[in-house]
């Protein structure tokens, strides 16, 4: 045991001395803000963490428990931290001076995104509703109440014409509803490219069906609600359940205008080009390619540092992405 012990003992104090003299000599320090510790995206921050202390020369990096989104946009316009956890739609909404920012927006420019929320409309198959024209007028819970699904599927909605009748819940009255039939279903995240708990929960016993945007509806959501995505679900979400298109927002990570150029594109780089401590901590990003996520889903300008990393990979960037001064 002790063959064992003596080199784990040494490795340990050899990381430890590293740790440290990385820290001594680094020449910036950033915060970054994450969430919740209870969050699974909080473990997704301390990977992203380690893999800057030990890829971008001269930067240390310390993640700061936070509430989430909001609360990391304006932490980053009082200068509180340098980067963090914000969701595309909400990075946008603080962007533009819309909704909740109008009164202040916040400048924040994207590095990356990291994952899809897609915004499935689970039903009932014998609801008699085989697209989403066809809520109109339906029982149809459009998200637990004060979350981000809620308040972006009622934009969607409206944007596109259609007038559900709401019914409002927490996730286990819904799904409640939904299996005793007192509504035809629901709009839920996945995650990633698979249904949620709860809705493998109803399909355990309730045979249900995902509702597909058509062409002419996610052209008019790309048009009208830059704060979202409009993203392509490939077969398999479920069992039995087809390819279909469906509305999105990004879990990305976006930055103060502040933050150096460089530094910014080192950590960038470095993100890019060490995916796997990011899928020990969210298993769910296996598979995923992290560019074109980025570019297919970003909502607000590139900061100038990951702008010129994505260019030196031979990537076209969007103009809505073009960074600006």
């Amino acid at each position: 045991m002790s063959f064992f012990k003596k080199p784990l003992a040494a490795a340990i104090l050899g990381a430890g001395l590293v740790a440290a003299s990385a820290t001594a000599y680094a020449e910036e320090q950033l915060l970054i803000g994450s969430t919740s510790t209870s969050s699974s995206q909080y473990g997704y921050f301390v990977a992203v963490s380690q893999i800057i202390n030990q890829m971008v020369p001269k930067v240390s990096s310390s993640v700061v428990e936070t509430g989430a989104t909001v609360d990391n946009l304006r932490r980053i316009l009082r200068g509180q931290v340098d980067m963090g956890l914000v969701t595309t739609n909400v990075g946008y909404q603080a962007y533009a001076g819309e909704g909740d920012f109008a009164e202040r927006p916040v400048d924040n420019r994207l590095l990356w995104v990291y994952s899809q929320a897609p915004q499935n409309v689970v039903v009932r198959q014998d609801a008699g509703v085989d697209s989403m024209a066809g809520l109109e007028g339906v029982r149809l819970n459009p998200g637990i109440t004060g979350s981000a699904t809620e308040a972006t599927t009622i934009s969607v909605m409206e944007t596109l014409g259609i007038e559900p009748d709401f019914v409002r819940g927490s996730t286990t009255d819904v799904v409640a509803g939904v299996k005793d039939n007192r509504m035809a279903g629901y709009v839920k995240s996945g995650v990633g490219e698979k249904l949620d708990g709860s809705s493998m929960d109803i399909a355990t016993f309730t045979p249900i069906q995902v509702l597909s945007l058509t062409d002419e509806q996610a052209e008019t959501l790309r048009t009208e609600m830059p704060d979202i995505s409009v993203v392509e679900i490939p077969e398999g979400a479920a069992d039995d359940i087809p390819a279909y298109t469906t509305w999105s927002f990004g879990l990305a990570v976006h930055s103060s205008p502040d933050l150096d150029e460089e530094t910014a594109y080192q950590i960038v780089k470095a993100v890019m080009e060490n995916p796997e401590p990011q899928v020990s901590a969210l298993a769910n990003l296996s598979g995923s390619d992290l560019a074109e996520l980025t570019l297919s889903s970003g909502t607000v300008p590139f900061h100038p540092g990951a702008a010129r990393y994505f260019e030196e990979q031979g990537y076209e960037i969007p103009e809505k992405l073009q960074p600006v001064n």
